[in-house]
């Protein structure tokens, strides 16, 4: 437990709300839960699933399944029926962590064949997510979590050469995908960890923050990696702006990983919340997964000074470029330079490399990161060019080699022959007075195939006048580009990582026309 405000500047080890482990003990604990494993038949190449929110044992777990050479699993969490159990299927699954207030709600879900091992969900989860305290505990009939480990001695076989976690992409477009990763020898796995502490900003020594999913690609590769190298690792059940600042200044975090929605949330802060805390210790934020408008950026540089990085790839790719502060505002809305590990070339649909300043589809290599989508080889070679591969961005180099998002190939919308980057849209719509979020899509349009349409989500709730986000618009937009419709949401549906759901809100009209996208 930790009591002392005091102590936090200076404490190290791994910690979750009022939980705290040395690095001794966390390290006991990944050898008890690697023997735990082991004797319940895990073998190398095997699944262990992970269905948690953000703490501790996660992180736990997914080591221990490393140390054997298993790839652990982690499933996000909001999933329910076919969702689950497809993804648990598909890994072949054969146990399942899980947190006893989840299990409550899944349990009749999960396969029989798998073995279930329940982690009492903690009170800073149960207070973060409002959760009974009678669904927090595990039944007496389950396996609980710390009796199993404790039950279990240190395993004393050296650790084997084990992937890392398998992620499932969010399947947006049809079943998720697991990205089954190639182990890697000792020496390039010293490199892939130089890599991460460059362009995580994650080194030797940080004192590093977690706030986002760990079932989310690249929080899970920070964690991981800031749970075998930082000082001090702080996993936060849930992210709450204010909540953050003062973590930042208890901890003396020096290191974090966000996404641009924390970002604006922090800035939505008044002025004297925001002043109030002191984070000045913050050396690297790095920022991914959803695009991040020009002017939230600067305002976070200009608030924490010229700390906050960006990379660019994916799931499957990794990082395959970096942006400093200095170059975000030097080039505002790239999203860097390509890394020294990787390649990154823009094709068009015959496979042409395109020269700077065309948008075409982005395709990269990063030859110590490569993969197999887990039983699906097909999907692997269908997003494959000689040896390139894509997560269906669209984008450009300019004439000094930054990349340049447009927007996901699925996204763009052809109207009338056009092109038309909901990206670019979106950008604009941030930038007006009064909204808090949108998304721009696609829906049928008799005449032009598709026509634009707009959601946005007002500030605080308060009314807006569509006409004048229109005129706003047309002052920053070519009028071909302007929503031909603007519809007030609200809660827009969103992922951990900051993406909306746009499938979601586009879908009802596709389907209202009887056709599908």
């Amino acid at each position: 437990m930790i009591t002392q405000k005091q102590n936090k500047r200076t404490l190290t080890g791994i910690v979750c709300g009022d939980q705290h482990l040395s690095h001794e003990e966390f390290q006991s604990d990944i050898k008890r839960a690697a023997s735990g494993l082991k004797q319940a038949g895990i073998e190398p190449g095997d699944c262990v699933a992970i269905f948690m929110r953000n703490d501790i044992p996660f992180l736990t777990v997914s080591r221990a399944t490393a140390y054997i050479g298993g790839y652990a699993v982690p499933v996000n969490w909001h999933l329910v029926g076919e969702e689950l159990t497809y993804i648990l299927d598909d890994c072949a699954a054969k146990i399942l962590v899980i947190h006893a207030d989840l299990w409550r709600k899944v349990r009749n879900e999960i396969p029989e064949d798998v073995k279930c091992i329940l982690v009492e969900t903690p009170k800073a989860l149960s207070d973060a997510f409002g959760i009974a305290p009678e669904n927090c505990t595990v039944p007496s009939d389950q396996i609980a979590f710390a009796e199993w480990l404790a039950a279990s001695d240190p395993i004393a076989d050296p650790p084997r050469e084990g992937p890392s976690s398998m992620i499932y992409t969010s399947g947006t477009t049809g079943h998720p995908k697991g990205v089954r990763r190639t182990p890697l020898d000792p020496e390039n796995a010293r490199v892939m960890q130089e890599f991460r502490s460059r362009v995580y900003g994650c080194k030797e020594g940080a004192r590093a923050i977690v706030p986002g999913p760990l079932y989310h690609s690249a929080p899970n590769s920070f964690g991981m990696q800031a749970s075998k190298i930082s000082d001090v690792l702080v996993i936060v059940p849930r992210f709450d702006a204010e909540s953050f600042l003062a973590t930042v200044e208890d901890y003396a975090i020096t290191a974090a990983i966000m996404v641009p929605i924390m970002f604006i949330r922090l800035l939505k802060l008044p002025d004297d919340v925001r002043n109030k805390y002191y984070v000045s210790s913050i050396e690297f934020v790095v920022h991914a997964a959803a695009p991040c408008p020009a002017d939230v950026k600067t305002r976070m540089i200009k608030w924490f000074g010229p700390v906050i990085n960006e990379f660019y790839g994916s799931t499957e790719s990794g990082a395959v470029t970096a942006c400093t502060s200095e170059q975000a505002l030097l080039k505002p809305g790239t999203v860097g330079k390509t890394v020294p590990e990787a390649d990154v070339r823009i094709l068009d649909p015959e496979g042409n490399i395109l020269p700077a300043g065309q948008v075409g589809e982005i395709y990269s290599r990063f030859p110590n990161m490569d993969f197999t989508y887990n039983r699906k080889p097909e999907e692997r070679a269908a997003i494959d060019r000689d040896g390139y591969i894509t997560s269906g961005d669209m984008g450009y180099f300019d004439e000094d080699g930054f990349l340049f998002i447009a927007d996901r190939v699925k996204d763009m919308i052809i109207s009338g022959g056009v092109n038309i980057y909901p990206a670019e849209i979106e950008e604009v719509l941030h930038n007006c007075p009064g909204i808090k979020d949108c998304a721009v899509f696609g829906i049928p349009d008799e005449e032009f195939g598709e026509s634009v349409m707009a959601v946005i989500e007002t500030d605080d709730g308060n009314k807006i006048d569509v006409q004048n986000v229109e005129v706003y618009l047309r002052e920053h937009l070519a009028g071909y580009k302007v929503p031909r419709r603007i519809e007030v949401g609200r809660d827009l549906p969103r992922e951990d990582s900051g993406k909306i759901f746009k499938r979601r809100l586009r879908d009802k009209y596709w389907q209202s026309a009887g056709r599908s996208i």
